[in-house]
């Protein structure tokens, strides 16, 4: 056991408030498989917390959790997995584990053990342990030393992060609600303190180290952040611009945590319906946007500066060729030989190329509902409020329309993508009488097409490799949305690559 990393994490419960706090915390990390062992005295805390913890889990306050004092082992199902409580203080012996039935604990279930010095080494040295000892002058104030072994090491120190970053930004008595992220490894958290919100962004740094082109890897070619430093700069560069970016409250650059003003719940969607209104005004957004004259270069800190990245042929290129690697198998198609790959590469380049040597503007890249606030309180552009920049590269302004337009996630009816670029077009007019609406069509059409296919790729991948097959639900709108761009006159030969090695073998096998 002392080969293993540990990590170490005291703090102060100066209430059973506070101890209950500490169950809410560790609630959303956990999961089945886990050991957790509860260490401390006699009426040092551990049930009591324990009593918390179940309670959290299960989703229910007011649920009946006695000590397994003299059970020894109480089980509980809850709806996340079943969770067994052990209370290991009569064992006199580590062998009498087995005549407890602890081998016929159900497989996946989260365990906590009180009393785990009675195991001797019986108990799995991978755990969490968290030792419990009266501290202060109140009976209910407690010092907690939380010790993580081998791989619970990495997870308790991030946990420790967040809890000291709350505390530092005075929230660590807020109450926390997880709100769905995206497809990244991002996450974030609702907190709630009396009547004010704010939203934990938790974005630890990539740890993407595979060199798959170029002696770079994936997100370096694709221009994927690697921390929270862009999207700090992105978010106050906009706002300085008169957008809708959430306020930092309260940064930690070296740990990838911010504090963010909530913008709330309402998006420019609800369901699968795109809402018109909205979307109008979005599009206004981006026209506005667009009419700027932006710099290539933002500050993150008085020391530190962003580059923002051009969103050059090396992005285009490993974007597109998700398709050949990933969903091309998803409908069983044959290997491509290199000629046909080379083809596929070429075909792009060619399409491209006016685009990426057209009009520039910064490019936020994920211009859709899920990233799209509405923010009816606000004036103008400002109602629509912006999450997901951290991504942003400079180029053609037509992919950000086609995101909007060509909503990954709802459908958007072509009739209402009609009215949307009409709206943008004469916006852009009105501020430049040099905007070519040609060039812009033929633009829009190669990155809705390029975007498109990078999505069908990314979400075959999130299924495979990922385990998040829930993705494949849109898959039959992106293939809709693809049939839409590449029916643009100069992408005709593009057109007929994919129906030569994608749509017939799609309509093979449906």
């Amino acid at each position: 056991m002392t080969d293993l990393l540990t990590h170490q994490w005291t703090l102060d419960l100066p209430s059973e408030a506070a101890t209950d706090m500490l169950a809410r915390d560790l609630a959303p990390v956990l999961k089945a498989g886990d050991l957790v062992t509860l260490s401390g005295d006699l009426g040092a805390g551990k049930t009591a917390f324990a009593r918390a913890l179940i309670r959290q889990i299960a989703g229910d306050p007011e649920l009946e959790v006695s000590s397994p004092t003299f059970t020894l082992i109480q089980l509980y199902d809850t709806p996340s997995y079943p969770v067994v409580h052990a209370d290991l203080y009569r064992i006199g012996h580590p062998s009498e584990l087995e005549e407890l039935g602890w081998d016929e604990a159900p497989d996946g279930a989260l365990v906590l053990v009180e009393w785990p010095e009675k195991a001797g080494d019986a108990l799995p040295s991978d755990r969490l342990d968290i030792r419990f000892v009266h501290a202060g002058k109140s009976e209910t104030a407690r010092r907690a030393t939380l010790v993580g072994t081998g791989e619970w090491s990495r997870r308790l120190r991030r946990i420790s992060q967040i809890g000291d970053f709350l505390r530092g930004a005075g929230w660590q008595d807020a109450t926390r609600q997880h709100i769905q992220g995206d497809a990244s490894t991002r996450t974030y958290t609702r907190l709630t303190r009396g009547k004010a919100t704010a939203i934990l962004m938790n974005s630890p740094a990539r740890t993407d180290r595979v060199p798959v082109r170029y002696g770079k890897t994936y997100s370096q070619i694709a221009h994927i952040s690697q921390d929270v430093k862009p999207f700090v700069a992105m978010d106050r560069g906009l706002a300085e611009r008169g957008f809708s970016a959430p306020q930092i409250i309260k940064e930690d650059l070296l740990h990838g945590l911010l504090l963010l003003e909530d913008f709330g719940a309402a998006f420019i969607a609800e369901g699968s319906m795109p809402l018109p209104e909205r979307y109008g005004v979005a599009i206004d957004m981006l026209a506005h946007l667009h009419a700027l004259e932006l710099p290539d270069t933002l500050p993150v800190t008085p020391a530190i500066t962003h580059k923002i990245p051009i969103f050059d042929y090396g992005a285009l290129d490993i974007e597109v060729e998700l398709l050949i690697e990933w969903y091309l198998p998803l409908i069983g198609a044959p290997q491509l030989s290199q000629r046909n790959r080379d083809a596929f590469t070429a075909l792009w380049r060619a399409a491209l190329s006016p685009a990426v040597k057209g009009e520039k503007s910064w490019v936020l890249r994920d211009v859709h509902s899920p990233n799209l606030m509405w923010l009816p309180q606000r004036e103008g552009i400002k109602k629509i409020g912006l999450l997901d920049f951290q991504d942003a590269m400079i180029g053609s302004p037509a992919y950000d329309v086609a995101a909007l337009c060509l909503d990954a996630r709802v459908t958007v009816p072509q009739p209402l993508e009609l009215q949307l670029l009409t709206r943008y077009v004469k916006a852009r007019k009105i501020a430049d009488s040099a905007f070519e609406p040609a060039e812009f069509a033929r633009a829009y059409a190669v990155m809705a097409a390029q975007r498109n296919t990078k999505i069908l790729g990314l979400f075959a991948r999130l299924d495979k490799r990922d385990g998040k097959p829930a993705y494949l639900k849109h898959i039959p709108r992106i293939r809709a949305y693809l049939d839409r761009a590449l029916a643009h006159p100069s992408l005709a030969e593009l057109k007929e690559w994919f129906e030569t090695f994608v749509f017939s073998i799609e309509a093979r096998v449906s």
